[in-house]
């Protein structure tokens, strides 16, 4: 239903005393009141055109030019970073440069390194205790190793500081080979490690391990190879290059670790020449054992425990690698 009072008035009928009546006055005002109305009712309807012009256009800015149109809002992932909102055209982000090849004077050189043990030895009692040929005789497979009085395991240390040695060997441009990567429920076998590092034509190859002698005997100590030559085994021409190796190292570790060599043997050169140990005597490429401490001393159960001494252990070794290999 329409409302009527929402129309303007009509106009008046004329009575029949006026009508045909040519009064001026009466027709002016006639005209001026059907005008005032018709403006009244476009008055709105314009208001509303220049309010919508000045928006589309954005006078009244100040800035003399039309408005450019504002995009829509960007949207935010989980992290607050800001993503594009959807249709909008997305800058492709530069990619990331790929790292070139290693560079210097040891790049392409390959060196071994031997995490001593495997923290899983100690639930393979059988497997580990497997006789192999040696070359001077027949050994244990593996061994557990030892631990710290307060049960830090030898495979522990070692895992750590040759992971760490990884690193700082690769930073000089060398290629590093593990021979085994903590995956392995136990070993692998010393004659395992020695064919790993003969495979790969290893310029050196470094065991890491820790003592387990009685408490009082601190230091550490590097195991060269003894002149060896029977069944599968001839250390001949390694011999002299392991020693080279191995003073290298000995020189270094105590330099960047400050301690001193054991106490206990090699007559304070922190050297010992062994024959028994498989992993050396099988060995055809330069190769030696580290001893970084007596795990069963306080005192250098206290270094090999501390991570940032593990880090100089690390240090030292690759130092003394980088050294023999004329980095």
């Amino acid at each position: 239903m329409r409302n009527d009072d929402s129309l303007p008035p009509s106009p008046p009928s004329p009575s029949p005393e006026s009508a045909g009546s040519a009064d001026p006055d009466r027709h002016w005002f006639t005209r001026r009141s059907t005008l005032v109305v018709a403006a009244a009712a476009l008055a709105p309807a314009c208001l509303a055109g220049w309010v919508l012009t000045q928006t589309l256009t954005g006078a009244g800015s100040g800035s003399g030019e039309p408005a450019q149109a504002k995009p829509a809002a960007a949207s935010r992932t989980a992290h607050g970073d800001a993503k594009p909102h959807a249709g909008a055209a997305a800058t492709p982000s530069p990619a990331a440069p790929s790292p070139g090849p290693a560079k210097g004077p040891l790049a392409g050189r390959t060196v071994v390194v031997d995490p001593g043990h495997n923290a899983g030895n100690f639930q393979h009692g059988t497997e580990i205790n497997r006789q192999v040929d040696i070359g001077t005789g027949r050994k244990e497979c593996d061994t557990t190793g030892t631990t710290t009085n307060s049960g830090y395991m030898e495979a522990e240390f070692t895992w750590d500081v040759s992971q760490r040695l990884k690193t700082v060997l690769e930073a000089q441009g060398l290629k590093v080979v593990l021979t085994h990567h903590n995956d392995r429920p136990f070993g692998p076998c010393i004659d395992e490690r020695a064919r790993i590092g003969n495979e790969a034509a290893a310029d050196a190859v470094v065991s890491v391990h820790a003592d387990g002698v009685s408490a009082g005997n601190r230091g550490f100590h590097v195991i060269l190879p003894a002149k060896v030559r029977g069944g599968g085994a001839d250390t001949s021409k390694i011999v002299e290059p392991s020693r080279l190796l191995g003073e290298r190292i000995a020189g270094n570790f105590a330099r960047t670790t400050g301690t001193s060599p054991a106490n206990y043997l090699g007559g304070g050169t922190g050297l010992d020449v062994r024959d028994d140990l498989g992993g050396l005597n099988l060995s055809t490429q330069p190769k030696v054992f580290v001893e970084c401490g007596n795990m069963r001393d306080a005192k250098d159960a206290a270094l090999l425990t501390s991570p940032q001494w593990r880090q100089k252990a690390a240090q030292g070794i690759a130092d003394g690698i980088v050294g023999f290999l004329g980095g």
